[in-house]
């Protein structure tokens, strides 16, 4: 398609309040991260300089999870800005009807929303890494370390200046399966080793069956059961993978791969990554919502209560898209389902919403 003059300045006005209004989030998020932060400055007696690094770090991935709004918005307040120069009325009067541009910043919106999802997610993930890699630092003086490979589970905790390396082939909630706990001092010397055809893990005190224990002297003893004692439960180890936004698509794809084989549900890393690849289609439903909204709605000219507005209905289609997400999580409705049926709702609106401006 070859761009016209028009083309370029409907598309250099939306571009110039899609970044103001980013801007402007932005500023609130690094505002807001840095109350919440200051809290743990002063749990750790932290600098502030350190403090505003944290929140810096943070607030891409808390962009990413607004910027379907920041798209509403952006769209109110591009029209407005139209309207006031009287500049719709001068697209209609040389033949650019309301779908017109509708197909145009959608169209724009599109590729906005596929360099979001290829470039700023990806370094989004990796910030949001490093930050959470920093506070782990804080917190635990990495007393302990969980991670998910191709042969199973892997667990480090460190308890009374011993280390101890547990290596799980299958983790299924409360239940751990071909247990290996090899203990060692701090030094890396190994002192013993325990396994265990299964492991009991809805509570610190892990109950293992069918256990064999390797001493340091060599000596070999088989027990029925055997209790563990350790920093960690079910919920906890599941918790430790409950942050998906520092992984970028890659290692979701290979994080759910991994779920899969060790028996571990990766129902919330496809609903995750389901709803990343949606995003783009997303921002497109907002802009033309948007658009819908603020043509069909003219009473409220007002910027301050086209902004109330927009937020009301954002947080409206949030609430919703949590719950869908929560039943798909659930198991209530299928994974597909649950991202997807939200924005199947608003292209339906939107679809009558677009019939209606184009009857008049």
């Amino acid at each position: 398609m070859t761009l016209k003059k028009y083309h370029y300045y409907i598309y250099s006005q939306f571009i110039k309040s899609f970044l103001l209004i980013s801007l402007v989030f932005f500023s609130i998020v690094i505002i807001v991260n840095f109350f919440e932060e200051i809290r743990f400055a002063e749990k750790y007696n932290t600098e502030t300089y350190f403090t505003i690094y944290l929140s810096f770090l943070n607030a891409p991935t808390l962009m990413f999870e607004i910027f379907p709004f920041i798209f509403l918005l952006t769209i109110k307040f591009f029209y407005l800005n139209l309207e006031d120069k009287n500049e719709l009325e001068v697209f209609k009067t040389n033949g650019i009807s309301n779908l017109k541009l509708i197909y145009l910043l959608t169209l724009l919106t599109s590729i906005i929303g596929i360099i979001i999802l290829i470039f700023y997610y990806s370094l989004s993930s990796k910030l949001q890494s490093k930050y959470l890699d920093i506070k782990n630092k804080f917190s635990n003086n990495n007393e302990y370390l969980a991670v998910v490979k191709d042969d199973g589970l892997w667990i480090k905790e460190e308890r009374e200046k011993n280390l101890f390396i547990i290596h799980a082939e299958k983790f299924d909630k409360d239940s751990l399966q071909n247990v290996t706990i090899t203990e060692a001092s701090e030094y890396y010397n190994n002192k013993s080793t325990i396994n265990a055809e299964k492991a009991n893990v809805s509570s610190k005190n892990w109950l293992l069956n069918n256990v064999t224990l390797l001493s340091e002297e060599g000596e070999k003893k088989n027990l029925k059961s055997f209790v563990y004692n350790s920093s960690f439960n079910g919920e906890i180890i599941s918790n430790l993978f409950s942050n998906l936004n520092s992984l970028n698509i890659y290692q979701l794809h290979k994080l759910s791969n991994n779920y899969s084989k060790i028996g571990y549900s990766n129902t919330e890393v496809k609903i995750h990554l389901n709803k990343i690849y949606s995003m783009p289609i997303f921002y497109m439903l907002m802009t033309i919502l948007g658009f819908i909204m603020i043509n069909k709605l003219k009473i409220i000219k007002s910027r301050f209560f086209t902004i109330i507005f927009g937020i009301l209905f954002s947080v409206l289609i949030y609430y919703i898209n949590y719950f869908s997400g929560l039943l798909g999580n659930n198991g209530v409705l299928p994974i597909y389902l649950s991202v997807w049926v939200p924005l199947l709702l608003i292209f339906l609106i939107c679809m009558i919403g677009i019939i209606k401006i184009n009857e008049n």
